[in-house]
């Protein structure tokens, strides 16, 4: 490859690499939230069934990705997936004498749920900043030029990393603060709200505007909401104390 090629795709990989990782914390939060109730142990093991799984699906989306493109009830399934928990949680009556624990095998489904929406929205986030870098002589992975795949496979993993630390970090927040939980609940939705943006500004949709949705009005708005809550959470929310 010439040095102005491998110039153009390390930028992009830089660029790719911080967005994959914004797009990660979205996914660790929402694992870290489902994780949360179980016993430590089985945090741990779900936390890592659901990064084993997010890559699976990650790396599967690169190949049919051509397919996922036209696939947009996958994305709004997703969405709408990640405001229902949201809403169930903040409308419950919290009533600790009948609530009853998730199980383990549940909690992995729904972590799983969740990742095959993030994975589809991560994956074609990638595409989106590597489909316009010019092709190289190398192999051809799944339909797609190899030097794009291996930009894609590092964004995707490099997206993981972050997952996580960072669900490891939120889970313990969130048991040190158990009424951060709320916030964390609202933040979910947020996503959730995202995705359904991204999922109504689809091609086979264009009910809102692509350039709108990518735009930095909407993510202004998007990372403004997001800080709000996690502060005004993180404020109102009290330290556990220590059982005597």
């Amino acid at each position: 490859m010439e040095i102005s090629l491998l110039l153009e795709y390390g930028w992009i990989l830089i660029v790719l690499i911080f967005l994959e990782g914004l797009l990660s914390a979205d996914n660790a939060l929402v694992l870290a939230i489902m994780a949360k109730h179980l016993p430590e142990k089985q945090q741990k093991k779900a936390i890592n069934i659901g990064l084993l799984l997010a890559f699976i699906f990650r790396i599967g989306a690169i190949f049919i990705i051509s397919y996922l493109f036209h696939v947009w009830q996958v994305q709004a399934i997703g969405a709408a997936y990640l405001i229902f928990i949201a809403l169930k949680h903040l409308l419950k009556k919290d009533n600790k004498k009948v609530r009853k624990e998730k199980s383990y095998a549940l909690t992995v489904t729904q972590i799983a749920l969740a990742d095959i929406a993030f994975a589809i929205d991560s994956i074609l986030a990638a595409v989106a900043l590597v489909i316009a870098l010019p092709d190289t002589p190398m192999f051809q992975i799944g339909g797609m030029d190899g030097a794009k795949f291996i930009v894609i496979l590092l964004g995707a993993i490099a997206g993981l990393i972050v997952i996580r630390y960072a669900a490891g970090f939120f889970v313990k927040i969130l048991t040190k603060r158990p009424s951060l939980e709320t916030a964390a609940m609202l933040l979910v939705g947020w996503v959730g709200v995202k995705l359904l943006m991204h999922t109504l500004a689809h091609p086979a949709l264009h009910i809102i505007s692509h350039e709108f949705v990518e735009g930095p009005i909407w993510n202004t708005i998007f990372w403004s909401v997001m800080l709000l809550i996690a502060l005004g959470g993180w404020f109102l929310s009290k330290e556990k104390r220590d059982e005597i």
